[in-house]
């Protein structure tokens, strides 16, 4: 078959170079990348970085709201906890109101490990972001959120 024989693109009325959910898809693998250059900090996966650090920011939670503040399913956040315990980043205690309930809490291990991953998720985000003015980053974020809403 020649060239000019072959077909040419067909307009099929969507285009992946403009389609949100590949954009933040590629965006987020590019974040991700960022973050990981330096290697994982403490072998942690951003999903266990966002747990440590909604905890860091809550002081302490039960395990369901915790997994409830991070936008993970219980299965989930189930894994990721034990995962975290087991490694000796997180604390468990009895809530003293409810001794059935565990309550969680940092231990220092994961503060440490936890205080480096901020810093190499700060400099990811400054990489990602570096094309932004400070004002596109700002209309960016708060466009994100209001699409989470």
């Amino acid at each position: 078959m020649r060239d000019e024989d072959a077909p040419g693109p067909r307009p099929i009325g969507y285009s992946l170079d403009e389609s949100v959910g590949h954009l933040l898809r590629r965006a987020h693998q590019r974040h991700a990348a960022l973050f990981q250059d330096r290697g994982a900090v403490g072998g942690l996966t951003s999903t266990q970085f966002a747990t440590l650090l909604k905890l860091a920011e809550l002081g302490q939670a039960t395990q369901n709201a915790l997994g409830r503040a991070v936008a993970l399913d219980p299965a989930t956040t189930q894994g990721v906890v034990a995962r975290l315990r087991d490694r000796g980043l997180l604390k468990t205690a009895r809530d003293p109101l409810d001794r059935r309930t565990v309550v969680l809490s940092l231990a220092p291990e994961g503060e440490a490990i936890l205080a480096e991953a901020v810093r190499q998720g700060r400099r990811a985000n400054e990489l990602l972001l570096k094309p932004l003015t400070e004002a596109q980053r700002n209309t960016l974020i708060n466009l994100l959120r209001r699409l989470l809403d």
